[in-house]
This record gives structure tokens, sequence and C-alpha cells, in this order.
């Protein structure tokens, strides 16, 4: 039984893909170490941002990150399902949150102007991805000079991300490591486009 299981958790790993919807409570789940609060004071986000949010899953961050950039600033919400952009615009319509815009896609090709965002918000998100190296560089073409990524990662996700490898990822992208926020299981680093 140890054997099937470690095999499967070897598979996913090797194999990234996006949480399923019918998996959602995976992402309800509360967050420790990667908590709103801490994502906050590491983000530091200000009123009247732009800030895209790749792999929102069901909204555990979305509906706070709103409020922080309100009243002027919008939060674009992008995942590759669209049931989970659909489960968040609900939660948000619920709680008459307005300034959030879902779009579907591959974060590898990213529908986004250049330099048009303030900052990039990923949780437990970058291993999922197939192609993370083209994500990344999709992520510094869209932020700002001087805007700011910051990526979560948590060990016992199957697709935990070391912070080495964020900032190996980061760097290749022409981003750098600003600063890191928690223990290497259970952490916020902060990268920042330079300009």
């Amino acid at each position: 039984m140890l054997a099937a299981v470690l095999a499967a958790a070897l598979w996913w790993r090797r194999n990234p893909s996006a949480c399923p919807y019918s998996q959602r409570f995976w992402v309800e789940a509360p967050h420790p170490l990667i908590t709103r609060e801490r994502l906050r004071d590491v983000l530091a986000p200000r009123s009247g941002e732009a800030i895209l949010e790749l792999g929102p899953g069901t909204g555990y961050y979305s509906l706070e990150l709103a409020g922080w950039v309100a009243p002027d600033g919008r939060i674009e919400l992008f995942d590759i399902q669209q049931e989970m952009l659909d489960h968040v615009m609900r939660r948000a319509a619920e709680r008459g949150v307005a300034n959030l815009s879902p779009t579907r896609g591959d974060a590898a090709s990213l529908p986004y102007p250049d330099s048009s965002v303030d900052a990039v918000v990923l949780t437990t998100v970058l291993g999922e991805i197939a192609d993370r190296r083209s994500a990344m560089a999709e992520i510094a073409r869209v932020l700002r000079p001087g805007g700011r990524l910051v990526v979560g990662e948590l060990f016992g996700d199957p697709h935990f991300t070391t912070p080495a490898e964020v900032e190996r990822l980061g760097a290749e992208a022409g981003l750098v490591l600003e600063s890191r926020s928690g223990p290497w299981f259970g952490s916020f680093s902060r990268l920042v486009k330079p300009g």
C-alpha cells in the first residue's frame, strides 16, 4: 500500500497538473504558514494597484486581495479551469466584490500587455504549471518595472517548489529575490523586476 502511494506521489510530481475542481476541498482548507496576513505583509499591496493572481483556486486569497487594492485597484484572476474562476466570481458576487476580472488560459501564454500589472501572486501553483520557465518569462513580461512577484509554497503539496527553485526560475526570467518570509517548508518568496 505504501509503495503504491509513493509511486502515485512521484508520478503526480513528474506530471504537473492543476488541482481538479472536484477536489477543491484541498484548496479551501486553511493554509498554515502561508496565511492571508503573511501574504499581505510580503506583498505590501496598495490601493489602486493592478494585481494578477495565477491559479486562484476557489478564491482563498482572491477576495482579500480585492479588498486590499480597493476602491480603485483591480485583481485579474487567471486559471486554466473555468470552474475555479466561476466559483470565485460567485463568491465575489455574494459579497458584493466587483473589482475582480476572470480569464481562462495557460500561464505559459498570458493575454496581458507588457508591463501592465504591479504584482503577480502564485500560491501553491508554480509546481502545477507544466512549462514553468515560460510561465516565469510571461510573468516577468507583464510586470511593470519595479513590480513584484510573490510565490507561496507549502511542503506537503504534491507540487511543492522549493524556495531555491523559485529563486532560480525567477533569476532565469530576470527577476531578483528581494525577500523570503517563513521557513523553507512554508514560505512566501518576493521577487522584483528590476527597473
